[in-house]
């Protein structure tokens, strides 16, 4: 993953050959300076944690800028102390009651808006049963919550031990979102799926969704499962057969999302199965009830195994972006979702961060923008495969289970492998016209083949991810 890269001419070397170290030499002489992708750029990182347990994700208590709050699968919310850069002692709270192991255990954290007057604050995790818990706590004192605080808010029955979500955030409307994942095995089939369309698209029960619910009130005062009141505005609240909780539908296991700081828009990143990983995006305008196509749909083809693919739902939304199952520099396994960067490095202003949990691999994007209704996988630019040319103080970027925010906006990669968290502390977008003149170059360059990757046309960093491929395929399914 370090990445100490001096010179066009040693990366051309390592790297490429034949016509491409043509390609770079005649970029370079053409932009004066190395193209970005060959090491004249670089994203730098520090390590600011270590000795943490299976972290999944990390976060802010609203107008706290002096701590992160990260969550370990195990149950634990540690306190990063973000003035000393070191960890306090005692967790902010042990979650008791969880069950743990592959996909389960403590998932998510999220604060009340009013945070700093009610103390209040949430967390989602699995337990003994293995059914998906939203419950609350209040703090004891800013660095310490009490655990005889508890209080259900919501409790989900899960089939299986995997797809269990586990992201939530509240929304600028002061809602809380919940993502919950398809009820878990494969093809969203089976035992605990509703039979012929899976419960993705089953719009009378809560799997394979994301939820929005208002905690501030109650509709379900004889059910202790039930603690919170439906906004009346949620897109399916009174129609027959529907559960009214429901935001949005069509979800195979949206794992970390993101709503952006700067214009309240949600990101979706959905783990996809056996052929693609999709992230989708929602305008913050958007007023509920999109379907985003699982179990039919895998990114913006029929879901190819299980037989339980077919054709695009009537108004479903297709992804903004998508990848396929391989080990190139724009392949992967497994997408863990991010954030759009809006923190003190300027140049990153806009870029949608994300990662492949197999594959190690760290990108950014921008969304272009365009109705919901024209989304195709290519609604997206400036794609950077920021994997080669990171630079770490310390220690392995792998195994990216989450992203996270601070007060302030800086973006955090967390190490769920090694225990460690990583800030970003510097870094450049590279200049398009480099970009587009090497694809042109490539283009040109390039011996005629069949190019399997389709997906060229939507970016010249695509067209030289070809060039810069690592080569070789592997065979892995997500179930």
């Amino acid at each position: 993953m370090r990445a100490n890269l001096h010179s066009c001419r040693l990366i051309a070397l390592s790297r490429l050959s034949g016509m491409a170290r043509v390609a770079i030499v005649v970029v370079a002489s053409a932009i004066g300076s190395c193209p970005w992708w060959v090491g004249a750029q670089t994203l730098q990182l520090q390590r600011v944690a270590t000795g943490l347990s299976s972290p999944v994700f990390a976060t802010h208590a609203p107008g706290d800028p002096n701590r992160l709050f990260i969550v370990q699968q195990g149950g634990s919310i540690r306190i990063l102390d973000l003035n000393t850069k070191t960890l306090n002692a005692a967790p902010f709270l042990t979650v008791s009651g969880l069950s743990t192991g592959g996909e389960r255990g403590l998932l998510g954290l999220t604060f009340d808006p009013q945070y700093q007057t009610n103390g209040r604050f949430y967390v989602n995790y699995t337990d003994t049963t293995g059914a998906t818990r939203v419950r609350r706590f209040t703090r004891q004192s800013a660095d310490l919550a009490d655990p005889t605080s508890g209080f259900d808010i919501l409790t989900i029955a899960q089939p299986q031990s995997n797809h269990n979500g586990g992201w939530m955030d509240f929304g600028r409307d002061g809602f809380l979102y919940v993502s919950v994942g398809d009820g878990g095995g494969s093809n969203d089939s089976g035992t605990g799926h509703t039979p012929g369309i899976g419960n993705a698209q089953d719009k009378s029960q809560l799997l394979g969704k994301i939820l929005r619910i208002d905690i501030n009130g109650d509709d379900f005062p004889g059910d202790p499962a039930r603690n919170y009141r439906i906004p009346t505005s949620n897109p399916f609240v009174g129609q027959a057969g529907n559960a009214g909780e429901i935001w949005a539908y069509g979800l195979r296991n949206a794992w970390r999302n993101s709503f952006d700081r700067a214009t309240g828009d949600l990101w979706i990143a959905d783990v996809g199965q056996g052929a693609r990983e999709e992230i989708n995006f929602q305008y913050a305008s958007s007023l509920g009830g999109e379907n985003y196509g699982w179990r039919l749909r895998e990114g913006t083809i029929a879901t190819p195994s299980g037989g339980v693919g077919g054709p695009k739902p009537p108004g479903a939304i297709d992804p903004i972006y998508e990848y396929l199952h391989n080990t190139g520099p724009f392949g992967g396994f497994s997408v863990t979702g991010g954030y759009v960067y809006r923190g003190p490095i300027a140049a990153l202003n806009g870029h949608y961060f994300f990662s492949d949990y197999i594959t190690n691999q760290l990108w950014s994007l921008q969304f272009t923008g365009g109705l919901p209704a024209t989304f195709d996988g290519t609604n997206f630019s400036n794609l950077i495969d920021w994997t080669p040319i990171l630079t770490v103080d310390a220690g392995l970027v792998r195994r990216i289970s989450s992203f996270g925010e601070d007060l302030a906006g800086n973006l955090y990669l967390v190490n769920h492998l090694d225990g460690q968290i990583f800030m970003i502390v510097g870094g450049s977008i590279p200049e398009p016209s480099s970009a587009l003149i090497l694809s042109l170059l490539l283009t040109l360059l390039r011996p005629p083949k069949k190019i399997k990757e389709k997906r060229e046309k939507r970016t010249g960093i695509i067209i030289a991810s070809t060039l810069l491929s690592r080569g070789g395929t592997k065979s892995y399914t997500d179930e």
